[in-house]
């Protein structure tokens, strides 16, 4: 059963009850919260994502709930709990949904320890996945909304989870971050973007976020390989160029951006290594996003070559 086959008061019941489940890739979460921009957010983003009537065992349970007292009324905020844990300091209540975007990252990234975690985007397409880690700047995730709009399969957005023993990629896409002036390029990029409201003034902007695409969210059981890593490199008024990038130099870049190897030892650095000795390493500049693009697409026709 999906979450858009309840009603908006089955869904209310369940999240201000006793929590409204949601799978999202291999977790199942348990939400619960009084929010009324977040039952509205949930059902716009999270529809076509599976729940259930069942008992079942929750990787996570996730509360949002306002503050009390004169905080309800006077800058009023949320706070995120896990576990009934406060792991952050509450945000303007209008950061709800942000949030529980950023919280939910956490969650994983902190627990997950079965994977290898890269901060990275995950996008597949004719059965073969690119990996584009996260630098500070790179343009990330506009590239890869504009991928998952042309396309493209969403993995993930933020964190590419890797099986250390098999390399295999497991999906879990979720709604996927955009800033600042990346929120403009991306509805004029494409008039088929589902883009929620903004959330001004946060710790990184104006934050607001692109729907998955249905099929990706189907298609959330099916692993997949990588056979690319590409580092994005978004530089405005330059040419789209593609060049190799030393493996040496890329391996030190995907620890930096490894949220658990320290967790891992031996067996996340071994990983890391056979992910960059398995796999083509590119950087890609761009400026004009349909060409990033169409090199992309090419990047697949002569991946398995240059491996």
């Amino acid at each position: 059963m999906k979450i858009n086959d309840l009603t908006l008061r089955q869904m209310a019941r369940g999240l201000t009850g006793s929590g409204l489940p949601i799978k999202i890739g291999p977790f199942w979460i348990n939400l619960r919260t009084g929010i009324p921009d977040m039952l509205r957010h949930i059902a716009f983003f999270y529809g076509d994502y599976e729940t259930t009537q069942s008992e079942l065992f929750y990787d996570f349970h996730i509360t949002l709930k306002s503050s009390r007292g004169v905080r309800r009324w006077v800058k009023p905020q949320v706070h995120f709990l896990l576990d009934e844990y406060a792991p952050f300091k509450p945000l303007p209540y209008v950061h709800a949904f942000a949030m529980f975007e950023w919280g939910l990252n956490w969650c994983i990234a902190t627990t997950a320890h079965h994977y290898l975690i890269v901060h990275a985007a995950v996008l597949e397409k004719a059965g073969r996945g690119v990996i584009l880690p996260g630098m500070p700047g790179s343009g990330k995730s506009t590239l890869c909304a504009a991928m998952s709009l042309r396309g493209w399969r969403l993995l993930s957005d933020e964190m590419a989870l890797l099986d250390p023993q098999t390399l295999e990629i497991t999906p879990v896409p979720r709604p996927v971050s955009l800033k600042n002036d990346s929120i403009q390029i991306i509805k004029k990029f494409s008039s088929m973007a589902e883009i929620g409201p903004s959330a001004k003034d946060t710790a990184k902007g104006t934050v607001a976020h692109l729907k998955p695409t249905p099929a990706s969210v189907q298609q959330a059981g099916e692993r997949c390989r990588s056979l690319a890593i590409i580092f994005p490199k978004y530089q405005v008024g330059s040419g789209t160029c593609l060049t190799r990038k030393a493996k040496n130099r890329a391996l030190l870049e995907i620890q930096e951006n490894a949220f658990n190897t320290h967790i891992l030892g031996k067996d996340g650095f071994g990983a890391a290594k056979s992910l960059i000795e398995t796999n083509p390493v590119y950087l890609l500049t761009y400026s004009n996003m349909d060409e990033a693009l169409t090199t992309l697409d090419e990047i697949l026709t002569m991946s398995e070559a240059c491996v």
